[in-house]
């Protein structure tokens, strides 16, 4: 796959339960989120060109985060549209000719490029591939607000994550065959009847959508000992 590879970092979102903060842009261990993923996508050796993709009143300031770290070779940054799909789209068709794509959510700062690689390895069997990881809890479906009506068998539920990786054509297809409202792109494919599969993702790729899941991305990373990755790496 070298030279075959592009990403979209997906980031247009209204961050509307952060209580005020962008979480684009948002503190985390003195770098904006933006950075710490552009960090690890940027330095995978195998990716060829990337678009970040952020709402308007953003384009400016991520620009600046795209220069500043100097990966502005390969990499571009646009507006996103109304839902997510439509961001993912317009990413996509501002993306060089690559063979895969591999969309992640700005969101989640805590990704490594090993899972990356994972995802990689497991889109070759059909051309799709999300990263998961088996649910812990009970999960219950309620109704009327507080009724439970079911309860689902943990053991088949996994919980989705990103980074997603597609072939093109097949990401492509799907755009032009659904305008569903859905809240991934492998979505759209599972219901064209494509084969989709899910690949080991990680328990610490969490989601910031609230202030205290920036504290925990802190923890996490701190944890971890990450080192600022240099554009060279």
């Amino acid at each position: 796959m070298p030279g075959h590879i592009g990403v979209i970092l997906v980031g247009a979102g209204e961050s509307r339960r952060m209580e005020g903060i962008d979480k684009v842009f948002a503190n985390l261990r003195g770098r904006p989120i933006l950075d710490h993923c552009l960090g690890v996508m940027a330095s995978v050796p195998e990716v060829a060109a990337g678009m970040i993709v952020v709402s308007e009143r953003n384009l400016e300031q991520g620009q600046y985060v795209l220069m500043r770290r100097g990966w502005s070779v390969g990499w571009s940054i646009c507006t996103g549209g109304e839902r997510r799909q439509d961001s993912v789209r317009r990413g996509l068709e501002r993306l060089p000719k690559v063979e895969w794509v591999v969309i992640h959510d700005v969101a989640r700062p805590c990704v490594g490029r090993s899972m990356v690689y994972r995802g990689l390895e497991a889109a070759k069997a059909t051309g799709v591939a999300v990263a998961a990881v088996p649910v812990t809890d009970t999960v219950k479906v309620v109704e009327d607000g507080d009724r439970v009506v079911e309860t689902l068998d943990r053991s088949r539920l996994w919980a989705v994550q990103t980074p997603q990786v597609f072939r093109r054509d097949l990401l492509e297809r799907a755009f032009a065959q659904s305008n569903d409202d859905v809240t991934d792109e492998a979505t759209m494919l599972e219901r064209l009847g494509h084969d989709v599969r899910v690949f080991q993702g990680d328990y610490g790729n969490l989601k910031v959508t609230t202030p205290q899941d920036l504290a925990m991305a802190e923890a996490i990373l701190a944890a971890r000992g990450m080192a600022e990755v240099s554009p060279s790496a």
